[in-house]
């Protein structure tokens, strides 16, 4: 092989780090790339059960790198949005209407919204496909698993990756994200003083279900159900740390708590499966770029999952970043400017939209929670902005 137009580290073989690997290998022939891991090789993560929902955008993304699990994955077909009204006498609940936001990819012309898998299912086909290419390649493309990453450190023109051995590369690329609450602080952070409890449910009648994706604005905080294969729906559940009225309930009481949650389409709830819970705040760099490293996906934004896409912001990250870096050649640097500049309306809009509605559900202000389910119900009355916003989840800011 010719000496390599590029040296690229990428650090973190999640999802994010995966795609950007795999899709620098083909678009980058002239380039040589390391991926590194502090995980080992054989560690088997096929079977990691965390429900993630991928965008249209995302699921085509994959498509293209030949990892995309059709047979396993369960479409998205439908979104149901709304807003749990506030306690009132009988007499005036009668009045009252719920505000709810119905997007169906029938009326966008889509054959999904997206869809929802587990964590394995989308990290092993990734994992799969680039170890393929390494062993075709194995003079351009290596992995370092078992590997992690001590310290990175600024050179001229590049950067000094350590992960036991110092080694000089001409870019390294963060993907290596966490959970909020074991991260580092970034230049914004804000923790919401929320807890998001996840898990499974089954529903006592799953017919009805299929391919429906249900958000639901309480006064706690929003809760989500997404569609699963199996009859049974990944629950993310989103309350107060200071006042979690979930903490001290076991499941049977979790179950009638949540049949009162959930709008009325949901149905009954009839079990569900140990919770697993996170805290939740915002943590985000302010730019994607320092020098030869570039952060992306959950390094560069950690999101709270009112939107449900983080992953999905982080797969543009790569993509994107790859794009630039095949139109700049050897400029690294200018491609570097170039992302930073192109991924800018679509991150801050997806920052600023999951901040403005995590930290409103924190306000004690008067007509809050009126105004967001006004919010809800002029979505679904103007074809025009419920259509932008589908298209705004599916695609990303363009």
């Amino acid at each position: 092989m010719k000496d390599p137009e590029i040296h690229l580290a990428v650090i973190g073989a999640g999802p994010v780090g995966l795609a950007l690997a795999l899709h620098a290998a083909r678009a980058l022939p002239a380039s040589a790339i390391t991926l590194f891991d502090a995980r080992p090789a054989d560690k088997d993560v096929s079977g990691d059960p965390r429900a993630l929902a991928l965008s249209l955008g995302s699921v085509q993304l994959l498509e293209r790198l030949g990892a995309w699990r059709a047979d396993v994955a369960q479409p998205i077909l439908e979104v149901h949005v709304s807003q749990q009204a506030p306690s009132l006498p009988p007499l005036f609940e009668a009045w009252m209407d719920e505000p709810a936001l119905t997007i169906r990819a029938a009326d966008e012309r889509v054959p999904m919204l997206g869809a929802v898998l587990s964590y394995g299912q989308i990290v092993a086909p990734l994992q799969a496909a680039w170890q393929a290419a390494e062993q075709a390649e194995p003079r351009r493309l290596r992995s370092r698993f078992g590997a992690p990453v001590a310290a990175l450190k600024p050179l001229e023109h590049g950067v000094e990756v350590d992960a036991g051995i110092a080694e000089r590369y001409d870019l390294a690329v963060v993907a290596e994200g966490g959970v909020f609450a074991d991260q580092a602080r970034k230049a914004l952070a804000h923790d919401y003083g929320q807890t998001a409890w996840v898990g499974k449910v089954r529903f006592a009648d799953p017919r009805g279900h299929r391919g429906v994706a249900y958000e639901r604005f309480t006064r706690h905080g929003p809760a989500a159900l997404l569609p699963l294969r199996d009859g049974q729906a990944a629950l993310v559940w989103c309350v107060a740390s200071d006042d979690d009225p979930v903490a001290e309930l076991d499941d049977v009481q979790r179950v009638a708590v949540l049949n009162t949650v959930f709008h009325p389409d949901v149905g009954r709830i009839a079990s569900i499966a140990p919770l697993k819970r996170f805290p939740l705040g915002l943590n985000a760099e302010r730019t994607l770029t320092d020098g030869r490293t570039v952060r992306i996906g959950n390094a560069a934004q950690t999101l709270h999952p009112v939107a449900g896409q983080g992953l999905n912001l982080g797969l543009r990250d790569a993509f994107e970043l790859v794009r630039e870096l095949e139109r700049g050649g050897a400029d690294i640097d200018a491609a570097l400017r170039r992302i930073e500049w192109q991924r800018g309306p679509d991150r801050w809009a997806m920052i600023a939209a999951t901040d403005f509605l995590a930290r409103s559900f924190t306000w004690r202000l008067p007509g809050v929670g009126a105004a967001r389910g006004l919010g809800i119900a002029a979505l679904q009355a103007v074809g025009p902005l419920k259509s932008a916003l589908a298209r705004q989840m599916m695609f990303g800011s363009r």
